[in-house]
């Protein structure tokens, strides 16, 4: 191969991964969305606290009244779903009448 040659494939390697690391920037500060969005609290974004009651849906109860299906939320899970007091098991959100 030339030395020239060389030089020159060398040369559209360089400008190839120049190209690659700015449209990989570009793609990530598009990303990250406005200002409100990166400092908002993720944490009090979650359906359920420890203490808060839940109902269950009535088709998953059926024939029992609404004071019978509501129990008290005792721990909340990383992933989401929730235990609660005097019902065994985890829970998730769809299992509930949607809260107010």
């Amino acid at each position: 191969m030339n030395k020239g040659t060389k030089r020159l494939l060398g040369r559209l390697a360089l400008a190839a991964g120049a190209f690659g690391a700015l449209g990989a920037y570009l793609a990530r500060k598009k990303n990250m969305g406005t200002r409100e969005e990166l400092y908002r609290n993720h944490d009090a974004d979650v359906w359920a606290r420890p203490g808060m009651m839940g109902t269950f849906r009535a088709e998953l109860m059926p024939g029992r009244d609404r004071q019978e299906r509501t129990f008290r939320v005792k721990e909340l899970l990383p992933s989401g779903r929730v235990t609660l007091d005097g019902a065994g098991g985890e829970h998730a959100e769809k299992e509930f009448v949607p809260f107010r």
